[in-house]
């Protein structure tokens, strides 16, 4: 079965594998936990992405978000990132939902699940008329993935798509 799951510490081990199978950088999507040990991942950063679903103890400029793995079964297969709202910065930015899955499961349709239980999650938390997403413009199965989700290109510029999903 596949669903999306808020991080917790009951995972913690699972989720700190899979995070650390993430490159630090790839198609926009950052892993600030990268380099963290688990003693600092589970004594630290998890309870900050935890905290940050309910607002709780945000950098200046930072909007609240809800850290979710994308779960087939007992597998973390992806990460998903919904951001409350829309700051300055986001607008034009990231926007409202960041993914990334494990790469030995890309191509299983496992994005475009995910998105689709994402999107649903953000209906709930969100309080815009549709989410904005960005993808770069070499990731076209990212595109595809957002589109089969009903997302359309709302612009472009040289390196980017910004594509929005009406809610």
């Amino acid at each position: 079965m596949i669903y999306l799951k808020e991080v917790c510490r009951e995972d913690a081990a699972k989720e700190y594998e899979f995070i650390r199978s993430v490159p630090y950088e790839e198609h926009s999507f950052i892993n600030e936990f990268l380099s963290d040990s688990f003693e600092e991942f589970e004594s630290c950063r998890l309870k900050s992405m935890i905290d940050s679903a309910e607002g709780i103890g945000l950098p200046e400029g930072y909007v609240p978000e809800t850290n979710l793995m994308l779960w087939d079964d007992d597998e973390i297969v992806g990460w998903f990132r919904i951001r409350h709202y829309l700051c300055p910065s986001l607008v034009e930015g990231s926007g409202h939902i960041g993914y990334t899955i494990a790469k030995e499961h890309r191509g299983k349709g496992y994005g475009t699940q995910g998105l689709r239980l994402a999107v649903e999650k953000a209906k709930k938390i969100i309080p815009e008329d549709e989410i904005y997403l960005r993808v770069d413009k070499d990731n076209r199965a990212s595109l595809r993935i957002m589109q089969k989700n009903g997302g359309y290109i709302h612009h472009e510029d040289e390196k980017k798509y910004y594509v929005r999903i009406k809610l």
